[in-house]
């Protein structure tokens, strides 16, 4: 039997309304209409967290966090139409306050000699898709911080270059070599013994984007007006 509570949320997420008109509808007092920026950008923000904490539920709070941040501070928002990039960062330096580290600190190029080795997959991981799955995850968190999270922006989350970059505070050139070095370093590791898409890594179902939005949602609700 479908979900009703999943239904609702995929229709939040393919509403039709701009970032823009949405913004402005919750800036003139529809609370609610906030769930609909969070069912566009929770899958984005939680591999984004996710690549930087690799702790699901850290995960989780800090994209919880970045949103109350970021709906405190929507009326500073220069460009809505722009809300996904400024998310993104916010979750960002979220995620690496939780690190305990500032937003500028990431690894530098050249960290790929000191990632661990991978371990290579045994015979069940070859058979079961979801076991595979899991090595890529694991490969993929084995990499340095810098190339992880530019893979997993990019190439998981298939952000621009340009985004990845803005979001990240670096140039589009450092993004782009981090991404070739974390690229090579997982097909040394897994492409050659998994057909598992990188899009299909650090799954967010439904009930995940569900519990955040709810979460997210009373604590709005119970701000003052």
């Amino acid at each position: 039997m479908t979900n009703p509570t999943a239904l609702f949320g995929a229709a939040l997420a393919d509403d039709p309304a701009t970032d823009a008109r949405v913004i402005e509808q919750v800036l003139k007092g529809d609370k609610e209409r906030f769930e609909v920026l969070m069912r566009r950008y929770n899958q984005r923000l939680f591999r984004v967290a996710r690549s930087i904490l690799r702790e699901d539920a850290e995960a989780e709070d800090a994209v919880q966090q970045s949103y109350l941040a970021a709906y405190m501070s929507l009326g500073q928002l220069s460009d809505p139409e722009r809300f996904g990039g400024w998310m993104t960062r916010i979750t960002v330096r979220e995620a690496l306050r939780r690190r305990g580290r500032r937003p500028g600190l990431f690894l530098v190029d050249g960290m790929l000699d000191q990632a661990p080795e991978l371990a290579p997959p045994g015979p069940e991981e070859r058979i079961a898709g979801l076991q595979l799955r899991a090595a890529l995850e694991s490969a993929i968190d084995s990499l340095p911080e810098a190339y992880r999270t530019v893979v997993v922006m990019r190439d998981v989350q298939e952000l621009s270059t340009r985004e990845t970059a803005e979001a990240l505070a670096v140039s589009e050139e450092s993004v782009r070599v981090r991404l070739h070095r974390a690229r090579r370093a997982l097909q040394a590791a897994v492409e050659e013994r998994t057909d598992v898409a990188l899009g299909e890594v650090f799954g967010f179902a439904g009930e995940r984007c569900d519990r955040i939005a709810a979460r997210v949602l009373a604590a709005i609700r119970d701000m003052t007006p």
